[in-house]
C-alpha cells in the first residue's frame, strides 16, 4: 500500500462521461444522472481506507441517493488484486449495504479520466455535472496497528467534509472551495 493523495482536479471540470456495468449486470451511464447533482466515488474492496469509511459511504447513500445521483467505482487491477473482482465487489456492496450502484472500471479509462489517484477518492458534481468538490470524506483516517490491521481508535468516519458540500449543494448555497485532499491507497494500475 502506497498513502496516496488525490489529485484535486480542478472546480469546474465537467464531468468525464462513463458507461460501465454494475455488481447486478446493468449498465449504468453519466447520462442517467443528468439534471441532477452526482456524486463519484471510486473505492474498492481491500483498502484499510476504505473498509474504515465503508459504513459512512453506506449512511451517504442512504441520507442522500434520493436527492444526488450516487455511483462508486472499483478500478483496481483485479489480476493482481482479487479482493477488487466483480464477484467480491457483488458480496462486499450487499455486506455494507451500498444502496447506490458499484461499477466495475475493467480498463481502467474512466478513473484515468477523472484524474483519480486513491481509495477513495470523491468527486461531487452539480446539476450541470460541474466539478464542486473534490476531496476527503472527512479527517480521519485508520490507524495502523501493524502490517494488514487497522483499528478506528482516531475516530469513527463522519462525512463531515463531503456532507457539507452535498448540504451546500442541495440548498442552492455556494460548496466552500478550501477542500482538503483525499488520502488512501494509490490505485493499483496495470503494468
Amino acid at each position: 500500500m502506497a498513502l496516496t493523495p488525490s489529485t484535486m482536479l480542478a472546480l469546474g471540470t465537467p464531468a468525464p462521461d462513463f458507461s460501465l456495468t454494475d455488481t447486478r449486470g446493468r449498465m449504468v451511464s453519466r447520462e442517467q444522472f443528468a439534471g441532477r447533482p452526482l456524486l463519484v466515488m471510486f473505492i474498492c474492496n481491500h483498502c484499510p481506507y476504505v473498509k474504515h469509511v465503508a459504513p459512512e459511504l453506506a449512511r451517504i447513500g442512504r441520507d442522500y441517493g434520493a436527492t444526488v445521483g450516487i455511483v462508486a467505482i472499483q478500478s483496481n487491477d483485479v489480476d493482481a488484486y482479487p479482493d477488487d473482482a466483480p464477484d467480491k465487489m457483488k458480496e462486499e456492496a450487499a455486506e455494507r449495504g451500498y444502496t447506490f450502484p458499484y461499477l466495475f472500471d475493467a480498463d481502467q479509462s474512466v478513473a484515468k479520466a477523472y484524474t483519480a489517484a486513491c481509495t477513495p477518492d470523491f468527486f461531487l458534481f452539480d446539476r450541470y455535472h460541474k466539478l464542486v468538490y473534490r476531496g476527503q470524506l472527512d479527517g480521519t483516517r485508520p490507524h495502523r496497528i501493524e502490517s494488514g490491521r487497522y483499528d478506528d481508535r482516531d475516530g469513527q468516519a463522519t462525512g463531515e467534509d463531503l456532507r457539507r458540500a452535498l448540504d451546500a449543494l442541495i440548498a442552492g448555497e455556494p460548496v466552500p472551495e478550501e477542500q482538503q485532499p483525499s488520502m488512501g491507497c494509490n490505485i493499483k494500475w496495470k503494468g
